[in-house]
């Protein structure tokens, strides 16, 4: 019995630290993003989840967060983790009309 309720302690412990490490997902479809804007904390991550049938190449100039994702295929995802606190334009460099805001706070 106690090996039961140690084995259940254990499984809850893992899904409250799974918890805590959960990731915003932006999805890419119809040639927009899911979100216009998001909020996240300094060294929180993002997947950019490309779900449309046409690939986009995610990316910011915005400094302290700059990244470039390159061609990124369709069914294809990536994690971008944001390290300097402010607002982060994010746009596509393929698809002009792509764009959306990550405010990043401490």
């Amino acid at each position: 019995m106690r090996t039961i309720a140690l084995f259940t302690c254990v499984i809850a412990a893992g899904f409250s630290v799974g918890a805590y490490a959960a990731t915003e997902v932006i999805h890419q479809q119809g040639r927009v993003f899911s979100s216009e804007s998001i909020s996240v904390k300094k060294g929180d991550a993002v997947t950019f989840l490309n779900d449309d049938t046409v690939p986009h190449n995610i990316m910011s100039a915005t400094k302290g967060n700059e990244f470039n994702l390159g061609s990124q295929a369709p069914g294809t995802s990536t994690d971008v983790t944001f390290k300097e606190s402010g607002d982060v334009q994010v746009i596509c460099a393929i698809h002009p009309r792509m764009k959306m805001m990550v405010k990043v706070t401490d």
